[in-house]
């Protein structure tokens, strides 16, 4: 006891190694969906789910140990949920990298991140970006965690005629998403605050069993597994002979070191070397790079903020304390989580909830990352979780919680600020891209300001940002015929 007071200083921060204890485990549970979820998301770029799983646990029992031990602060850190559906949905899907270059643009871009966090150019950028302009991009970041997470579980679909669809309701699947989906939007406004703020993760739970429920219920009817598999629903492991008991080892070489150990599925350094190359000579590659480290910034940035003042990170003048070994964490995150394979981490919201049980220290972030190295090891239990069905109301409600967190304190007084926000949102759903929003927006949001001669209330950061975006989709425009030619 004496040891742990010397390290986290209890007595000094008016906490306690009870207080610490229990804060740590009621964070966990609030973040443990993070796990499936982002298994499921890189999943869907080609990764091995298992290995994802096993990576992210790794990779968040680390993070929350730095941050713990070094920064002494209640913050718990994991994969970021808008930063993996970037990754997966915009890199990926609409630049068309494949998960190994997908990485390796991740890699570049922490490499950049560490460099700028461990210097003064981060603080500089967090403090001269307009406020409006934060809220906004964080805003249209929820706003598309939200419509991926409708399109996971099957709520929204594709149609040809109209673009998007509501699914259909005879579905299971899609039924269960949509229903438990709602019932967390309920749970979020519960007058008992343990279930308010454990409202995702008790939402999840429930929609697995119900899921685990049906699925079972069709094997016992007689349904052979490729039967029940289309149905998109959660399959207990035992009967799910994808699942492995054992320790995969196999699955964690497919993804460690961009799959350069993988025995089943070959990729050699001269792969690697031509994917960097390609990656370095795409130009929509430089956007990606920027748009990461943008959204990481201000992402991490808002949660040190959000809880800052409680537990001294945030001084009276609104600046941070002890800046450099509080952003340490993330920054190292960011370094090594492409090679490891998994996406960037950031530092969760629902770190508030340790803060508000008491947690003013950092064994609450040891505790969670304890157990998330704990949960590395028991993939087979959280299986059933991967399913859109299940992962829908995490997106959705955690989606919608940072949407509304955000575009609340927007200054709608400002038209111009008005007119940004609404291209920005509108744009990062359309375009299924998060940086076409953020560039668009940016550049409407200077037309504007400069039009209504309001130029002097525009920061020399925002103008470099706007002419990088105007440069990188000139660049993307013009690169397919300067190929062909």
């Amino acid at each position: 006891m004496k040891f742990l007071d010397r390290v986290f200083h209890f007595k000094e921060r008016e906490s306690s190694l009870k207080t610490e204890i229990i804060a740590g485990l009621v964070v966990f549970l609030s973040m443990f969906y993070v796990l499936p979820l982002n298994a499921t998301i890189l999943g869907s770029m080609g990764m091995s789910q298992t290995g994802v799983f096993f990576t992210t646990a790794i990779i968040s029992f680390a993070v929350c140990l730095i941050m713990g031990f070094v920064a002494n602060y209640p913050l718990a850190l994991s994969t970021g949920m808008g930063l993996n559906s970037y990754l997966a949905y915009t890199v990926s899907l609409s630049i068309g990298f494949d998960w190994h270059q997908s990485l390796i643009l991740l890699t570049i871009s922490g490499l950049i991140f560490f460099v700028l966090s461990l210097t003064p150019v981060r603080r500089k950028i967090i403090e001269s970006m307009p406020k409006d302009l934060k809220l906004i991009l964080a805003a249209a970041l929820g706003a598309f965690i939200c419509f991926v997470g409708l399109n996971n579980g099957g709520v929204i679909v594709s149609n040809p005629d109209t673009v998007v669809q509501l699914g259909s309701l005879a579905s299971p699947s899609t039924l269960i998403a949509l229903v438990f989906t709602i019932i967390c939007f309920g749970l979020n406004f519960s007058k008992h605050k343990r279930i308010s703020s454990l409202a995702v993760p008790i939402s999840i739970l429930l929609v697995a069993i119900t899921g685990v429920i049906i699925s079972t219920s069709m094997f016992a009817s007689g349904m052979t597994y490729e039967a029940v598999k289309e149905y998109s629903l959660p399959i207990v492991p035992w009967r799910d002979p994808e699942v492995s008991w054992k320790l995969d080892i196999g699955a964690i070489r497919d993804v460690f070191l961009y799959g350069l150990f993988s025995k089943e599925n070959p990729y050699t350094l001269s792969d690697f070397g031509g994917h960097i190359v390609h990656v370095i000579s795409e130009p929509a590659s430089y956007v990606a790079i920027f748009s990461i480290i943008f959204v990481n910034l201000f992402d991490t940035t808002a949660t040190l903020f959000s809880i800052g003042g409680k537990v001294g990170i945030v001084d009276n003048e609104g600046k941070i304390v002890n800046y450099k070994r509080t952003v340490l964490a993330d920054a190292t995150g960011a370094l090594i989580c492409g090679p490891l394979g998994t996406s960037t981490v950031t530092s969760f919201a629902e770190s508030n909830i340790a803060v508000e049980i008491g947690a003013r220290t950092g064994l609450s972030s040891v505790v969670a990352g304890v157990l998330f190295l704990v949960s590395a090891f028991t993939y087979p239990i959280f299986s059933i979780f991967t399913c859109g069905c299940v992962t829908a109301p995490a997106l959705v409600c955690v989606g919608t919680m940072i949407f509304v967190n955000n575009i609340k304190d927007i200054s709608w007084n400002d038209a111009v600020v008005t007119f940004t926000a609404f291209i920005t949102l509108i744009l990062t759903l359309l375009c299924y891209s998060i940086s076409i929003g953020l560039g668009m927006g940016l550049i409407t949001y200077v037309v504007m300001m400069l039009c209504a001669r309001r130029r002097k209330e525009i920061n020399i950061v925002v103008y470099i940002m706007a002419a990088f975006f105007i440069v990188s989709f000139a660049l993307t425009a013009i690169m397919p015929f300067l190929t062909k030619s």
